[in-house]
């Protein structure tokens, strides 16, 4: 269903922090991250720092000399609605719910030691036919892992939401109401102004029960990834015993080389990436491929302060089935909003072009306006979810366009913890889809509450 693949709404970069500037002067709190664990309170070891925010009480417990916890929570809801979901394709095809979604956390610091504890409540109201992992998990652990910090070298071991990079390969899954985690042990070691990762990890399944989330028997993801200013170089490596290509389930083992340039130079930013695939699934060999290019300028001078984004992504597809080779990209575990709110297609078999507007109509409220299209870039081969899924088998048609999506998105921060979202997104279908299927115009509305601190 589509809904596995929605985005979660406008991410507000907020500070748990008043918005004067004689307060930022004695204290800028962290940016809330989706992870949680990554965010830096100990600066409130200060008591007259706490004291500047009705949030610093929960931020910073001091325990004794050495040791504290940090608190807070996310309270979550998402409303969905759709028509003509996989361009009227899907069971059912007119789709409209309420997600809910509890995100308490609790990290505590004993001296060079840490313990971080994230319990998650999360359930799903009116999702025909049935509630899926994605939608409802009830009460579960999302994370709960135990870390050390040895100077250069941090160890970790539990478990943990990721975010590698831009979340082209590994991503939080945090847009649809149950993130993804994975079971298994990170080594951060740092120096010389860079950081390099090793993992060795299996994801979370979550069950349609109380307490009864998973290790994955079937998968398993392990690499180094390095960060270094303004590039990064990974190598993935990843196993799958149940993946399935082209209507053939089988046994897959795929490495990923990937490389990543970012950064910005005055108004101007960009973030390249491309990432080349190999391995074998089922007696075949693997020989895939991906180059992503986001290049930007804002103005902040401009009423609105607006900024001009362009995307464009090739994401290699099969081209031949049945010749020994394929060549159909596998994204692994990517963020659910990939190219947009609404994403019925994702990074597989897609040459894309994604121009972005943004910008603020207040100190408070921001605005996106985007405009999506998709080509095939194999013929021989169809079009896929973000999860991987064939959602369109290629068929005899030989047409190339899938379709163009309009989209807006509004976001309102109503309170330093609170926001408020929506965004109108539409999908028409092109040659490929219309010869191949059903073929009507998607459109989704989807509305947020989320307050964080």
């Amino acid at each position: 269903m589509l809904r596995s693949l929605a985005a979660a709404g406008l991410l507000a970069g907020v500070v748990s922090a008043p918005a004067s500037a004689q307060q930022r002067e004695a204290w800028q709190a962290p940016t809330l991250s989706i992870t949680r664990y990554d965010e830096d309170w100990s600066d409130l070891a200060d008591a007259q720092k706490r004291a500047h925010h009705w949030t610093g009480q929960f931020k910073y417990i001091a325990l004794s000399d050495d040791s504290w916890v940090t608190t807070g929570i996310e309270l979550r809801t998402r409303s969905e609605s759709y028509r003509n979901n996989l361009w009227g394709g899907a069971a059912p095809p007119d789709d409209s719910y309420l997600w809910l979604r509890v995100l308490p956390y609790a990290d505590l610091h004993v001296g060079k030691a840490r313990a971080f504890v994230q319990p998650i409540l999360a359930y799903a109201v009116g999702v025909s036919p049935s509630a899926g992992p994605v939608d409802q998990t009830r009460a579960d652990l999302l994370q709960g892992f135990a870390e050390v910090d040895l100077g250069p070298v941090n160890l970790r071991a539990g478990r943990q939401m990721l975010s590698l990079g831009t979340e082209r390969l590994v991503g939080t899954r945090y847009g649809p109401n149950v993130p993804l985690a994975f079971d298994g042990a990170r080594a951060d070691v740092a120096f010389c102004g860079a950081r390099v990762s090793l993992l060795a990890m299996k994801p979370v399944q979550p069950g349609p029960r109380s307490f009864d989330d998973a290790t994955s028997d079937a998968k398993a993801l392990w690499g180094v990834y390095a960060a270094l200013p303004e590039l990064d170089i990974y190598y993935l490596g990843y196993r799958n015993h149940v993946a399935r290509f082209g209507g053939q389930t089988g046994y897959e083992v795929r490495h990923s080389i990937g490389l990543r340039s970012h950064g910005t130079r005055g108004d101007w930013h960009w973030n390249v990436e491309g990432v080349a695939q190999f391995g074998h699934f089922e007696r075949q060999k693997i020989a895939a491929w991906t180059v992503g290019t986001e290049v930007g300028r804002s103005f902040p001078t401009l009423p609105l302060a607006p900024d001009a984004t362009l995307r464009f992504n090739i994401v290699s597809g099969d081209g031949k089935p049945g010749d020994g080779r394929l060549g159909t990209f596998n994204a692994l575990f990517p963020k659910g909003k990939y190219f947009g709110e609404l994403s019925p297609v994702g990074p597989t078999n897609i040459v894309s072009v994604n121009p972005r507007l943004s910008g603020a109509l207040s100190e408070r409220v921001s605005f996106s306006l985007a405009a999506m299209a998709y080509w095939r870039y194999s013929r021989a081969d169809g079009v896929y979810d973000i999860p991987g899924n064939l959602v369109r088998a290629a068929g005899d048609s030989s047409e190339r366009f899938i379709g163009k999506e309009a989209e807006v998105t509004v976001a309102w921060q109503a309170t330093p913890e609170w926001e408020l979202s929506t965004s109108l997104s539409a999908f028409a279908p092109g040659a490929f889809i219309r010869e191949t299927g059903p073929g009507r115009t998607i459109t989704m509305l989807g509305l947020e509450s989320n307050f964080r601190f």
